[in-house]
């Protein structure tokens, strides 16, 4: 029994650790938020900015996993290349090593557990006020608090050497093997850190073990080798149901941090030595030796792994990125047109991460609406009678398929919407509402085309110059409209100023519209058509107009929301 409550006690101490760590974490990247994206995304223009953003935001954060999901979003976002990624990557394992110093130089140098409680006095009153940013800044402190409370835990109950005889014993079995012994702990550490889910949460636990003597200092840097393979697990796991770029970031962290265990493994005896000197020169002791602080040499092993890892593996950033396009290939398939791009990978850190993540998404979906109508404007104008049932046939599925990417988009937003959202991001989220509305109507009425046209191929109905010239003239303003809104959509909801040109299409579609009906009527008098030919001509231009309707709807809600950003 007190072997069972002892076990618990431990694993207690660890979750209370890691939420602790989580706290933190979910905290920091809200008080980020946009700028956290704003530094990942612009930090790529050379290898030492990408390295030196992905150590500066991990060691914020605290976590190489969530640095490395976020990298894998953004990838599959389209905001950082595949390149960009593996040295952000690179720099977010050196940032990792910011935990085990914290805890080697204050964990157990202090008792950390006697300021918590002040640190959560602190905490808990920021969280009852109103200010988000303030409850958030409580949410940090709260967090930071009951890190340290789980590692006093975790250190109060790890196994004492002294008093479990038969915990030596075991380890005996283990820890005599040379080399092979090595390989195992480097095992323990990998499989430990897939359990756990967090390398931070592992190392602190080897550094206790450590510090302890329940393991040898060569056995706990092996550890510590196999923590840096576990950790790439979470960023495999994000990037399952992503795209082929996110899947090859992913894969490239994997990549990177097995190649360096493998050379380290290599010159292991070397390189352990290396750090005891370097340990002993700063003067806290050779690991090696009785009374020493031990763990101050482990801190400083994984740092020297990671630093000497990367510094030695960016040269070789081009061939990483080969090895990955080559393991994780792209699927040629022209039926991924309307698959979902952007908001795969599920939702981002923080709101306006994830509304990033919906706009580019919305974007896309615009473009494949587009896609629609230049499809319907080919097959208006003379394609072979074969291929015409091969293309309406298309925009029959493709319509089908917007449907449910509106859906999709729309159940994304509806997540985001049950989060913390600032006033203006819920006002975004409204905005993006309607919008995704407004380009499933514009799908529909590519389809409503492609079904009049098909009636017109069916009654053998035939256009005369002047009605085909009309029709076209209709559809290129049409198409220049959709080109604007596009481009709107491109800018996004801080940078659209102004929508004059989208009000002049507008206004010429109409004028148009007008036009050509009265044109028609007279035509109709005059006999020049007759009346089955002249109902598909006014139908399609009808149906122009309205497709005119959505677009300036979309610009429109865009322009509303960019106007917001200034109140």
């Amino acid at each position: 029994m007190d072997l069972i409550l002892s076990i618990l006690a431990l694993v207690g101490s660890i979750g209370l650790f890691l939420y602790g760590m989580m706290k933190m974490s979910d905290a920091l990247q809200k008080v980020a938020g946009e700028k956290m994206r704003n530094i990942l995304a612009s930090m790529t223009s050379n290898p030492i900015k990408r390295i030196l953003t992905g150590a500066f935001v991990t060691s914020v954060i605290q976590s190489s996993s969530a640095t490395t999901v976020m990298i894998v979003s953004f990838v599959n976002a389209g905001l950082m290349t595949l390149t960009q990624s593996v040295g952000v990557i690179m720099g977010a394992n050196i940032g990792t090593t910011a935990t085990a110093w914290i805890i080697s130089l204050l964990g157990f140098k202090a008792d950390v557990a006697t300021l918590a409680l002040p640190i959560i006095a602190i905490g808990v009153p920021m969280m009852m006020l109103k200010s988000k940013r303030r409850k958030t800044m409580g949410e940090l402190f709260i967090g930071f608090a009951l890190l340290f409370l789980g590692l006093s835990f975790m250190q109060a109950n790890m196994p004492d050497l002294g008093s479990n005889p038969q915990i030596v014993e075991f380890l005996k079995n283990y820890t005599d093997g040379g080399m092979m012994s090595v390989l195992l702990f480097v095992a323990v550490g990998t499989i430990l850190t897939i359990i756990i889910q967090s390398s931070s949460a592992t190392v602190a636990l080897t550094l206790i073990m450590c510090s302890n003597g329940w393991i040898t200092f060569d056995l706990a840097a092996a550890m510590v080798l196999g923590e840096n393979i576990g950790t790439t697990i979470t960023a495999n796991i994000a990037a399952m149901v992503a795209n082929v770029s996110a899947r090859r970031a992913a894969l490239a962290h994997t990549v990177f941090n097995v190649f360096g265990v493998v050379w380290v493994l290599i010159l292991y005896h070397p390189f352990i030595n290396l750090v005891a000197y370097v340990s002993n020169a700063i003067g806290a002791g050779s690991p090696f030796e009785q009374g020493t602080n031990v763990t101050v040499s482990l801190s400083l092993f994984h740092s020297l792994f990671n630093i000497t890892n990367t510094f030695i593996m960016v040269w070789f950033t081009k061939y990483i990125v080969k090895i990955v396009t080559k393991l994780i290939k792209q699927k040629e398939t022209g039926e991924e047109v309307f698959r979902l791009r952007y908001i795969t990978t599920g939702m981002m850190s923080t709101a306006a991460l994830s509304l990033q993540q919906a706009k580019l998404e919305i974007s896309l979906y615009a473009k494949r609406c587009t896609r629609m109508f230049l499809i319907v404007r080919d097959m208006f104008n003379g394609i072979e009678p074969e291929k015409f049932g091969e293309q309406f046939a298309r925009i029959e599925k493709y319509e089908d398929i917007s449907d449910r990417i509106e859906v999709e988009i729309a159940n994304y937003l509806t997540k985001v919407a049950e989060g913390d959202l600032s006033e203006l991001n819920i006002h975004r989220v409204q905005g993006m509402y309607r919008i995704i509305d407004e380009i499933e109507s514009i799908a529909d009425s590519a389809y409503n085309l492609a079904r009049t046209l098909k009636r017109k191929n069916e009654n053998k109905v035939e256009f005369d110059k002047t009605m085909n010239k009309d029709l076209n003239d209709m559809f290129d303003i049409v198409q220049k409209a959709l080109d604007i809104m596009n481009d709107n959509l491109e800018k996004g909801f801080t940078q659209l100023s102004e929508i004059h040109n989208a009000y002049e299409c507008e206004k010429d579609i109409n004028v148009r519209r007008s036009q050509f009906r009265d044109k028609h009527i007279l035509n109709l008098e005059a006999g020049k058509y007759t009346y089955s030919e002249g109902t598909v001509y006014i139908d399609l231009i009808n149906e122009a107009e309205k497709l005119g309707d959505y677009i300036i709807n979309v610009s429109e809600a865009i322009l509303e929301i960019s106007q917001r950003n200034d109140i």
